[in-house]
């Protein structure tokens, strides 16, 4: 019994690493590409970039007062973000690539998914109570953006574009706590609600789904 715990809570931890580390990429992505289209230099671009792909995951371990904070425990996806960064200047320069909000869009709504996903388990892992733990999974993958877009002076979407962000990751994250209350496998909990988070913000993009707006008169 002790030996498949173990081997459970390997694979959890494995799936967890794998995920957070497609977000990172895909957030720091989503951050790289807004950097660009306000023409920031390379330490803006760096900056704005990792201010994306840390800055959830960031806030959830000060909340749940979680150290060493994840990206100091992984250090080498600090250096795949500068990496990234660099490669990635050089390499729309010489494309002459015509960066639109849109093109930001997709690696930002991979990532939505993704850590609100891994945010959720890391909170039920700590046994956090469900709503909490799912508030962490919100947490986790919206405040990378918003931190993005308030350097960039921009009011941030995630409040203000009328089109579901913050609850595509509520509703996506509920499933990771249905997943653990049913005793499914964890890795499982983790892929829906990571497909599930993403895919429904990629259908209130192309389908232009949007929340009321509040209205003063």
């Amino acid at each position: 019994m002790s030996s498949l715990l173990l081997s459970q809570v390997l694979t959890l931890s494995h799936a967890q690493v794998v995920i957070e580390a497609a977000a990172t990429v895909a957030f720091a992505l989503s951050g790289l590409i807004e950097a660009a289209r306000k023409r920031l230099d390379a330490v803006g671009v760096c900056v704005v970039a990792g201010l994306a792909a840390f800055g959830g995951g960031t806030l959830r371990d000060v909340l749940l007062d979680r150290r060493p904070f994840f990206w100091v425990q992984h250090a080498g996806w600090l250096w795949v973000l500068l990496v990234l960064c660099v490669v990635a200047m050089f390499f729309m320069r010489s494309r002459h690539f015509t960066l639109t909000e849109r093109a930001m869009q997709w690696p930002d709504a991979l990532g939505l998914g993704l850590f609100a996903a891994s945010g959720t388990q890391i909170a039920l892992g700590a046994s956090m109570p469900a709503i909490v733990a799912v508030l962490m999974g919100m947490v986790t993958a919206v405040c990378g953006g918003v931190l993005r877009d308030i350097v960039c002076n921009e009011i941030p979407r995630a409040f203000s574009d009328h089109r579901p962000y913050a609850l595509c990751a509520f509703l996506g994250a509920w499933l990771v706590v249905m997943a653990e209350r049913l005793g499914l496998p964890d890795w499982l909990g983790l892929v829906a609600a990571a497909g599930t988070a993403t895919l429904l913000r990629v259908l209130a993009l192309l389908l232009g789904w949007r929340l009321p707006a509040w209205r003063a008169d």
